[in-house]
């Protein structure tokens, strides 16, 4: 099967069996979906949503959050993964964003990779779900799954070189979408470990069953 082929079926059954997807992260802003986004490093989205609403009860904004100490900010997310790290970040990232960008979250790509604790993938979800963006982010769920089901060749072999691989074949328009797509699939069919094969409507078109 040539790629081409794989990518159209394989997205015409996204298209169809999930027409609108977001992200599973809560927030109310752009602000906070960052601040989420970082939490959710290595980290369960369902263990962020648990500790985010106090989080942001008490740190709502870039300038609140900025004008505290990570030590304040480690009480509310000591129960993520590497929560000391991680609160460290998150104040010197609202610091940076309300004394240089007003207190908004920058769309710009070398912007946000600017701010601790933000890397790529990071800032491709907020270029993607926050600015409406052809961004492709690649966390280990869209990597593996662009892997099985063959979208990407084995010299993919790090998040960008998958990323570039897929928003070479994906048309733009669907890009958004596409990370979605990929990382709901991974999270709840093709799991890392005893993937759900016999419940998987891509069986057919998957890599390992195509023999490639």
């Amino acid at each position: 099967m040539k790629r081409e082929e794989r990518y159209r079926l394989v997205l015409d059954y996204f298209r169809r069996e999930m027409p609108v997807v977001t992200t599973e992260l809560e927030y109310a802003s752009e602000f906070q979906l960052l601040v989420a986004v970082v939490l959710s490093a290595q980290c369960t989205d369902k263990r962020v949503n648990m500790v985010t609403p106090e989080l942001f009860r008490r740190f709502p904004d870039a300038a609140t959050m900025g004008a505290a100490e990570p030590e304040e900010v480690y009480e509310y997310v000591k129960s993520v993964s590497y929560p000391n790290s991680k609160a460290q970040h998150l104040v010197q990232l609202s610091r940076i964003i309300t004394e240089q960008h007003g207190g908004k979250v920058p769309s710009d790509m070398d912007a946000l990779l600017q701010l601790p604790g933000v890397g790529r993938k990071t800032a491709n979800v907020m270029q993607a779900v926050a600015f409406g963006r052809a961004a492709m982010a690649v966390d280990t769920h869209v990597f593996r799954v662009s892997h099985r089901l063959g979208l990407v060749t084995k010299s993919a072999n790090t998040p960008l070189k998958v990323e570039q691989q897929l928003v070479k074949y994906i048309p733009e328009a669907d890009i958004p979408q596409a990370h979605h797509w990929l990382l709901l699939h991974g999270r709840y069919v093709c799991t890392s470990r005893a993937p759900h094969c016999s419940r998987c409507s891509l069986e057919p078109y998957c890599a390992k069953q195509m023999g490639k």
